[in-house]
């Protein structure tokens, strides 16, 4: 099959045919029907993920059609339409066992600790506990947009933030998880304050229904702008840049007993921020971690989809072969693109 893969950290990303995947017994292997071009794959190229196993096909967020099934599988067949969330549980650990698959103990990644979707096919195990039955009226190309950073971003603003409608949510950083945010945000009824500090991804944010958008390049003091526009400050603050910067904005910026969930991944000098403490147990305030989404909370979000409370697809700004989706993996740290790119053809 062909396949995009990378020998070392940070080296060429090399487009080239790859044995096909053989099938786990508790299974599945899929044809890649769309890929998603993800950041966290940049964090994975880059040898930040001390998870990635080398040589490593880059890709986690996808949908396809099930080609061959494990002979434990029993919840899916060949010809079915998928989908999955990024992180898959094992589906016996205690995390599991209760629901938390996203936190699995044993947990596998496409892209990091398994083969990914930058591929014709990919081999997915345990597939009864992770994989998703796709509707109809949902393409490849949109359940891609889901695979990681929309399902991330669903999970840390309705879950984690428990966001109602009337409240103020402050999304910092307006790439794929905080447009994503954004737009579940406004789904949920909130008033959405976006920051960034590119003025395309801020008029961008704002076409999906951001209610205000400040430049943090231009505005002096985040937090003191989010106040003034709240009257106290936001409920929940989500950063999904993943920097000190971000992190400590996001939490100088909530109201008494307001949350702040942290989706950004935060990376060498940035690992440990310098929380404000004495704000976070005066105020009452709530710092929570949010990663990824287990595959039994997804038909919530796909029925709002089907009835178009949500529109993903309109994160999706441009759609391209395996070698330019390679092309981009390499350059996302420079020239990150706006939107959701998906690789939809091989």
């Amino acid at each position: 099959m062909k396949a995009a893969i990378y020998y070392a950290f940070g080296g060429e990303i090399a487009v080239t045919e790859v044995p096909d995947p053989a099938c786990p017994d508790s299974g599945v292997v899929i044809e890649v029907g769309a890929t998603g071009i993800c950041r966290s794959d940049w964090h994975g190229w880059m040898g930040h993920d001390s998870d990635v196993r080398l040589p490593q096909i880059p890709g986690h967020e996808f949908a396809g059609t099930v080609v061959a099934v494990g002979s434990g599988v029993k919840r899916f067949q060949k010809g079915d339409r998928v989908t999955l969330p990024f992180c898959l549980g094992c589906g016996s650990c205690p995390q599991c066992t209760c629901g938390h698959q996203q936190i699995c103990d044993h947990y596998q990644q496409p892209g990091f600790t398994l083969p990914g979707s930058f591929a014709e096919f990919t081999a997915i195990p345990y597939a009864d506990t992770n994989l998703v039955h796709l509707p109809d009226e949902i393409d490849f190309q949109t359940a891609a947009v889901l695979g990681c950073r929309f399902i991330t971003s669903f999970r840390a603003v309705v879950d984690q933030g428990r966001i109602q409608a009337g409240q103020y949510l402050l999304v910092i950083g307006c790439g794929g998880v905080g447009l994503s945010a954004v737009l579940i945000g406004v789904a949920c009824g909130a008033t959405v304050i976006a920051v960034d500090i590119d003025a395309e991804k801020l008029a961008l944010a704002a076409a999906l229904g951001a209610a205000y958008t400040l430049n943090a390049a231009l505005e002096k003091d985040i937090p003191e702008a989010v106040q003034a526009i709240t009257g106290g400050g936001c409920h929940v603050s989500l950063d999904a840049l993943g920097s000190i910067t971000t992190c400590v904005q996001g939490i100088r910026s909530l109201r008494k007993r307001g949350k702040h969930i942290q989706v950004g991944l935060m990376t060498a000098q940035d690992s440990l921020p310098p929380i404000p403490m004495g704000r976070v147990i005066s105020h009452e305030l709530e710092i929570l971690g949010s990663h990824g989404m287990q595959a039994h909370r997804y038909p919530e979000m796909l029925r709002m989809i089907e009835r178009g409370v949500l529109q993903p697809a309109r994160l999706l700004t441009r759609k391209v072969n395996l070698e330019t989706g390679a092309q981009i993996l390499q350059r996302m740290n420079t020239q990150p693109p706006t939107g959701v790119t998906v690789i939809d053809h091989f």
